[in-house]
């Protein structure tokens, strides 16, 4: 059956593991908020920092991307799960959605820190060929030490974006023909085209690493390139679900 012409058997408008994502996510920043105000950082807890960071830890792989730093930026990224990940959780259940989710979320921080590696791997080879000096003074080596810790500790992701690219990228493989009206198109748009859209805004924005953009876009697009990866990957081994 071609996958456009697909239909649950039965639709549910928020199905459980679509319910329970927003659930925690709201749980976590709502702790969040409360949890600052007693001087407990979760974000400096739970999000994903570098991985030669004093910070990292294994779980933020898997935390980083239920926490969120803003009103906006949870709704918003909340409103897709809820609006694309319900349509295809319906399609192929709880098991596989909650899989698909994750490992997409995964695929999106490991191409981030690829993108992060390859940023700071000249900077950290100046710093540690300083620190190797025998010259200088323990103050200046002090000084570096600090500085190279920084370094390491400053890029911390948080958000469930790569995972909603993940989402957005399958709804647009399933239902390739849907409407969409996106802000501020003035007309309605296949899914898509929209996939394809912000595919390549994505990669605009981060080819062009403009300064004070602190939004992870290669994230984004690692979430959406796993996402295809992995629909790719299951439909050669399970020709009969697809």
């Amino acid at each position: 059956m071609p996958l456009e012409q697909y239909r649950p058997s039965r639709f549910n408008l928020m199905p459980t593991v679509t319910k329970n994502i927003i659930i925690i996510n709201v749980i976590l920043f709502i702790a969040t908020i409360a949890f600052g105000r007693m001087g407990i950082d979760l974000v400096d807890l739970l999000g994903l920092h570098y991985f030669q960071s004093e910070k990292f830890h294994v779980w933020q792989f898997l935390t980083y991307m239920f926490m969120h730093g803003g009103v906006a930026h949870i709704f918003f990224n909340m409103f897709a799960v809820w609006m694309f990940g319900a349509a295809i959780e319906n399609m192929w259940g709880a098991k596989r959605f909650l899989n698909y989710y994750i490992l997409t979320g995964l695929g999106a921080a490991a191409a981030h820190y690829a993108i992060v590696y390859y940023q700071l791997q000249p900077a950290l080879a100046q710093i540690n060929s300083i620190l190797s000096d025998s010259s200088i003074t323990p103050s200046q080596f002090n000084e570096i030490a600090e500085q190279k810790t920084m370094l390491l500790n400053a890029p911390v992701v948080i958000g469930a974006s790569g995972a909603v690219y993940g989402i957005l990228v399958a709804f647009g493989m399933f239902f390739p023909n849907t409407l969409l009206f996106i802000i501020p198109i003035p007309f309605p748009i296949k899914a898509k085209y929209a996939v394809i859209m912000y595919g390549l805004i994505e990669l605009f924005f981060g080819v062009a690493n403009f300064s004070g953009d602190n939004v992870a876009h290669f994230a984004h697009l690692g979430g959406l390139v796993c996402g295809f990866l992995l629909i790719q990957l299951w439909k050669q081994n399970d020709r009969t679900y697809f």
